[in-house]
């Protein structure tokens, strides 16, 4: 009987608690974006401030580089004999 009502108490108590945690936890995870977004912007910012020169500076750390195909094996052309 103990179980029963422990999980009808917990069932109850998560369908008023659990979304408030979500909301909270989206926010600061927003929040952790927008801040590692701000600092990104601020730090290339003062890279190209930095050079005097009429230098452009293009930050191809985070370039995608283009996926390899994994050859498996050759290609055999088999031909049907009659």
């Amino acid at each position: 009987m103990w179980i029963i009502a422990f999980y009808y108490i917990f069932k109850f108590l998560a369908r008023i608690f659990l979304p408030v945690l979500v909301k909270k936890a989206v926010e600061k995870a927003g929040e952790n974006f927008q801040r590692q977004q701000q600092y990104s912007q601020d730090n290339s910012w003062q890279q190209t401030r930095n050079n005097n020169n009429d230098e452009i500076i293009i930050n191809t750390a985070n370039a995608k580089k283009p996926r390899e195909t994994k050859k498996v094996g050759d290609y055999v052309d088999y031909e049907e004999i009659d």
